[in-house]
């Protein structure tokens, strides 16, 4: 299994996939400008460590030994100094980075010592800046970077990537490759699920391999991002930025589905069957349930849904 994204949407994906198979691979998106990791980029010319801190997190087990490091590399320091804000796990990721020279390698010694249930790796080799065309008030304006991008008070039309046509990790586009399954989302869609399909090799590959493709939508609109976005709108845009991109199945939450022709149509329209089914969180919280989407994605991959 290879699961495509970042942030809070990944790890959803990764603590429910874990559950499901041991062979599991995250290529995550490394454009995050932001916060610890926005930091990091700019003082030591590094990719974003963030996202891919919260990949291996999702990895660790439920054992005593797994949720203490989740714990430890999810920790922020507090203080009124200039670790304040920083994520554990970011400096050890960078850390290992300088000390090995390899991104990839460095996260394998990471998920070693977290007893990740699967890998985890970037989508490039650089770091890049997401540049969004915006609509805001029937005028169209560009904003660049990932922060702005989600926090935009208008409608994101279309991404781009800086530096245009980036290097993908050639162990990304290996596993895509060799994958059974390849699941999109759910996730922020502009600046978490839609890059993979801005790095030429990547997107390549995604419509070279012949593993099965599994679009997971999101349970709400993302504030900024996806204002007003019903379920097909997600594959439109989809559609929009990869549209010979076959998908086998989108799987959609039943309560937030209000027009469920349409979205079967935007579905069939990328060549996909429709799958719905509960698994948001029972708190009413816009979360996936790690074990009611286990459940799903399992009867999905053995055929059973």
């Amino acid at each position: 299994m290879v699961a495509l994204g970042g942030g809070h949407g990944l790890y959803a994906s990764l603590s429910a996939l874990r559950a499901v198979t041991s062979e599991l691979t995250a290529i995550v998106t490394v454009a995050d400008d932001g916060g610890s990791s926005g930091r990091l980029r700019r003082e030591l010319g590094v990719l974003p460590p963030g996202d891919l801190r919260m990949a291996l997190a999702a990895l660790c087990g439920d054992d005593e030994w797994g949720s203490t490091w989740s714990e430890v590399v999810q920790h922020r320091f507090r203080s009124e100094g200039e670790l304040h804000g920083h994520a554990v796990g970011n400096l050890l990721i960078v850390a290992l980075w300088e000390l090995l020279g390899d991104p990839v390698k460095g996260l394998e010694w990471v998920g070693r010592l977290l007893g990740a249930h699967g890998r985890v790796l970037p989508m490039a080799s650089v770091p890049l800046d997401i540049v969004a065309e915006v609509e805001v008030d029937g005028r169209v304006s560009t904003v660049r970077g990932q922060v702005a991008c989600a926090l935009t008070p208008g409608r994101v039309q279309s991404i781009s990537l800086v530096p245009e046509n980036p290097p993908a990790r050639p162990e990304a586009v290996e596993a895509i490759m060799e994958a059974d399954w390849v699941i999109f989302g759910p996730g922020s869609w502009f600046t978490s699920v839609l890059p993979h399909l801005m790095v030429p090799e990547l997107a390549r590959a995604l419509h070279d391999t012949k593993a099965r493709r599994l679009v997971t939508l999101n349970l709400a609109p993302q504030p900024g991002e996806t204002d007003d976005f019903s379920p097909q709108q997600h594959l439109d845009v989809l559609r929009q930025h990869a549209p010979d991109l076959p998908i086998d199945v989108v799987l959609a939450d039943a309560q937030i589905v209000d027009d469920r022709g349409a979205l079967d149509k935007a579905a069939a329209a990328m060549g996909a069957r429709l799958v719905m089914s509960d698994v948001a969180a029972q708190d009413g919280s816009p979360r996936h349930d790690p074990r009611r989407l286990a459940s799903v994605l399992d009867e999905i991959f053995l055929q059973k849904r």
